[in-house]
């Protein structure tokens, strides 16, 4: 089992940043691949970002790609998620994911076997 809780979620302007972190417990966290999704009132979850294992290989959605920079540290079992140039579409709660063989896409989310709880992200324009 992991155990995943999200912090850093917030109210920002847009043009504004938020970290968001989560903090993962449970079996060896660097054996997991890990990644960041949202849904939006009224829309589907979809993903965000995801690394690897290793932290070497990222990736992201189009829509958020050149602003958000998603990072982990193993030996502290954190993921993070850096959020720059917010815009008010960008509100959503967001949610940290992990799984070991699952590719996290929008696509796998119902296959995806760790969740957090969630973390409300809000961007007033």
């Amino acid at each position: 089992q992991v155990k995943l809780v999200e912090s850093g979620g917030g109210l920002v302007q847009a043009g504004g940043s938020l970290r968001l972190s989560c903090a993962a417990s449970g079996r060896a966290f660097d054996n997991y691949g890990a990644g960041w999704f949202r849904q939006a009132p009224g829309k589907e979850r979809e993903f965000v970002a995801a690394t690897d294992w290793s932290g070497h290989t990222t990736y992201y959605a189009d829509s958020v790609k050149g602003r958000f920079t998603i990072s982990r540290d193993n030996a502290n079992n954190r993921v993070y998620l850096l959020m720059n140039s917010l815009k008010p579409e960008d509100t959503a709660v967001y949610y940290c994911a992990a799984d070991q063989g699952v590719p996290l896409t929008t696509a796998t989310i119902p296959l995806i076997s760790y969740w957090g709880q969630g973390t409300q992200v809000t961007v007033s324009s």
